[in-house]
């Protein structure tokens, strides 16, 4: 029975040999010149299309309207936001000035040394608080939920059992953190002089870790009215910190605000809104443009895909061999990719623009996102065009040819970037505020690599330890010489001899693929007429069935 099936597939197997090798001997060679012609024409230029077909280069001419929309609506949504962050920054310079006492700007590093200056200015944060509507030059107010005021919590962080005695060099210490919160409210009938007195806050300075003060206010932002613009409501949450977890006599005071940005709920501003309907009705036709551009580069990419299929199959026929995956790629243009991206998150971008604008919604740093990236994508886009012209497309053709030697290139200097962090962060940490985090220690040694940040890293060793001084200085000779003189200048050599191969086969011609040789016997230029045909047309059914008569 095994034999019976065997020699039935070496027959079946036989018999399609036959008819495969008849069909070959039997191929019209007008219908394989068809089909390189075909294959010629879907890799031209626009221009080359142009003058073959005679069919405009709609997709270049829309790429080009596309830049200067975008880049108009992102310059238009870019000074929004730019009013946006200087109304946040500014609220919390002037919330530093208005709680903390005897701030000023230049104050880089803001602390406390005695216990009567932290109860002082504990004090001082409650006043500033309670009289907030009466002090304050802007529209500030005290958050109100159900018609109940936001209280001021003044939180403190304490070990649980602390009984530390340096002079006998003993302690005895629960590590667990317990919290203890005081309340006041706004409108309270606190008088100044009995404020201390009625809070009843006492300090354990041995136990405190930290005293954490919270308070939430609310402003407006009214800028935005003199560019015809509505506001928006901001919620400020302020956190104050008074840290004392390292308890070596400095009390370090820091104020940070996280920032809720809400649609006001009752708004009324008078005159005409033209502005903001000639605001959105750009955006609309920003969305339409990318949507249009949308539903042509898919198209492209879907007839690439289509006329890949039909390569495969006449490769698979006709010479008997399996097309690479390199051959199969030069049917996708990644350009098209990248602007079908771009053109999706400039819609997305687009619709949530409109929603801010009509105060729906107040996504600002999402938005930002969306439109900067699709902005930045759009752009380089177009350099799909400069392909055409391979003295300006130099540029890509070099990125494009060493990514895969530089990625591997990469893997080996990471390595070694990644080891010298780990070994600065542990030894020099504690002796250098650049070595402090491992965050720091990368950005420092980055730094050095371009050539910052080298005197300043020598000269801030605090220790006076000879081992310490001495592996610091062996640290950065080694560093310095190793990133800079040797991995940058190798990595430099990649794109350089990239670069002149480049140059090399523009001038003397680069080798082909066998796709590339398949379509250049194709001699027929593009004012020859021959191109003439119905685009939609395709050749595969007659490289297929060669008995049919195809005309």
């Amino acid at each position: 029975m095994t034999q019976g099936y065997i020699s039935s597939v070496k027959a079946l197997f036989s018999a399609w040999l036959t008819q495969n090798i008849t069909a070959k001997s039997h191929v019209d060679p007008q219908s394989v010149e068809n089909f390189r012609r075909k294959l010629k024409y879907f890799f031209m230029s626009p221009c080359q299309k142009y003058r073959a077909r005679g069919r405009k280069p709609w997709k270049m001419m829309l790429q080009i309207l596309k830049i200067a929309i975008i880049t108009f609506q992102l310059v238009s949504f870019g000074l929004s936001n730019e009013m946006m962050v200087t109304f946040k920054e500014g609220n919390i310079v002037a919330f530093k000035h208005f709680f903390l006492k005897n701030y000023q700007d230049r104050n880089k590093d803001y602390a406390l040394y005695t216990k009567h200056e932290v109860h002082d200015h504990i004090l001082y944060i409650i006043n500033r608080y309670l009289h907030l509507q009466d002090l304050t030059v802007d529209n500030h107010a005290f958050e109100r939920i159900d018609e109940v005021f936001t209280p001021l919590s003044v939180c403190q962080e304490l070990y649980r059992h602390a009984n530390i005695l340096p002079v006998n060099e003993t302690f005895d210490i629960d590590p667990h953190v317990e919290t203890e919160c005081l309340y006041f409210y706004p409108f309270s009938l606190f008088k100044k002089d009995d404020l201390e007195n009625d809070m009843n806050l006492t300090l354990d300075f041995q136990r405190l870790l930290a005293v954490n003060i919270y308070l939430k206010v609310k402003a407006i932002n009214l800028q935005t009215v003199h560019y015809k613009e509505l506001p928006d409501c901001y919620d400020f949450a302020i956190n104050i910190k008074f840290d004392n977890h390292a308890h070596s006599g400095k009390i370090k005071i820091t104020l940070r605000s996280d920032v809720q940005i809400k649609v006001c709920k009752d708004w009324n501003v008078s005159g005409s809104n033209l502005h903001y309907q000639l605001i959105v009705l750009f955006d609309c036709v920003v969305i339409c443009s990318c949507l249009l551009s949308l539903i042509l580069c898919t198209r492209s990419v879907y007839k690439g895909v289509l006329l890949q299929f039909e390569y495969i199959t006449f490769a698979s026929i006709y010479h008997n061999k399996r097309v690479c995956w390199s051959e199969r790629m030069e049917f996708i243009n990644g350009w098209y990719i990248l602007i079908i991206i771009s053109d999706t998150l400039t819609i997305a971008g687009s619709v949530l623009k409109i929603c801010i604008q009509s105060k729906e919604l107040t996504n600002y740093d999402v938005c930002s996102i969306l439109l900067g990236t699709a902005t930045m994508l759009v752009w380089t886009g177009v350099m799909r065009y400069f392909s055409f012209f391979q003295k300006y497309y130099i540029l890509i053709l070099t990125l494009q040819a060493a990514l895969p030697n530089v990625i591997r290139f990469s893997f080996c200097a990471v390595m070694i970037f990644l080891s010298y962090c780990f070994c600065g962060w542990i030894v020099l940490g504690p002796h250098h505020e650049n070595f402090r985090s491992f965050n720091t220690v990368a950005n420092c040694l980055f730094s050095m690599i371009n050539g910052d940040e080298i005197y300043s890293t020598f000269t801030k060793i605090r220790d006076k330890n000879d081992l310490v001084w001495m592996f610091s200085r062996m640290y950065i000779y080694t560093f310095v010489p190793l990133f800079t003189f040797m991995i940058l200048s190798l990595f430099i050599a990649l794109f350089t001899d990239t670069y002149e191969t480049i140059k090399r086969y523009q001038k003397h011609g680069a080798p082909l693929s066998e796709l590339q040789a398949f379509i250049a016997e194709c001699k027929d230029p593009p004012n020859s007429g021959k191109y003439m045909v119905d685009e939609e047309s395709s050749t595969f059914w007659c490289l297929c069935a060669p008995c049919v008569n195809c005309t």
